[in-house]
């Protein structure tokens, strides 16, 4: 049998120190090998997750998009979920990863950016928010499962970030993230010009997302679209539906008397009379 780890107790102020230093801490790892091996305890094992997003960078605009197909395991969710995430006017994001941890950081970062303007008196770059959320990620190291393409336009112009859970970010002219990234990076890359309109933008991206919608089972669903400009955002919500369904089947009509009835009891719970109610 092997010898299970004992926690030690500190005999004086160095070890106390010691001890209080942070870093990770081995100390339990025989005890869990031990446990996984003689007890059948079964370690906890991350949820494979699947999307498609991505971003284009344009000369006065970004342009973000996604699709709406949110998995629990091998399980659709939801068909029409919404993974474009508002941050500041001028900042959005649209995320991978887990819906839980997308949702409450993009609210938080929201939170932060709009205590920033109005302590500052001026618009939120998008370099401080892609910095915030930089910072917050690489301090979880990675737990906080938030894999985000983040676009804005400030007073230096437009702006294309990729930030990955762990932290580190990317600035690139156009990106895209998610089980299905390849899929759409295929399309971005044979397609992408630095001199494309917004309209053109917005049809190279709902383009992408098709791609990662049709060739990557985490995928499907509609395509969402969101245009910043110096003036603002805008989602175009479900702005390509590329698998609606043709037609819905009509719900089953049964005849009356095909379940019997073994009793039927009418209970009568209140009386009114003359617009009093009286409970029984």
């Amino acid at each position: 049998m092997a010898p299970v780890a004992e926690t030690k107790e500190p005999q004086d102020y160095l070890e106390v120190l010691q001890s209080q230093r942070g870093g990770f801490s081995f100390e339990l790892c025989q005890r869990n090998a031990y446990l996984a091996s003689k007890a059948s305890i079964k370690p906890p094992t991350a949820m494979k997750s699947g999307t498609t997003i991505c971003g284009v960078q344009l000369k006065d605009a970004v342009v973000l998009a996604a699709d709406t197909r949110a998995t629990e395991g091998p399980m659709v969710a939801d068909k029409n979920c919404e993974k474009l995430h508002y941050i500041a006017k001028n900042v959005f994001c649209a995320g991978a990863g887990t819906a839980a941890d997308l949702e409450h950081t993009t609210q938080l970062m929201e939170s932060q950016m709009e205590l920033l303007r109005l302590a500052t008196g001026t618009q939120p770059r998008v370099c401080a928010v892609v910095r915030r959320l930089s910072s917050m990620l690489f301090k979880y190291q990675g737990y906080v499962g938030c894999a985000l393409v983040l676009g804005g336009v400030d007073v230096t112009g437009p702006h294309l970030y990729q930030i990955y859970p762990h932290g580190s970010t990317d600035y690139l002219p156009f990106t895209t993230m998610g089980s299905g990234s390849l899929a759409a990076m295929s399309v971005l890359e044979s397609e992408y010009q630095e001199t494309l309109d917004v309209e053109e933008g917005k049809k190279l991206v709902a383009k992408a997302i098709r791609a990662g919608i049709f060739n990557d089972l985490g995928s499907g669903g509609n395509v969402d679209v969101c245009v910043i400009t110096k003036d603002g955002g805008q989602i175009f919500r479900n702005y390509e539906k590329p698998n609606e369904r043709k037609f819905k089947m009509k719900p089953p009509t049964f005849a009356k008397g095909t379940t019997p009835v073994l009793k039927e009891d009418i209970m009568k719970l209140v009386t009114v009379e003359d617009d009093v109610v009286m409970r029984t």
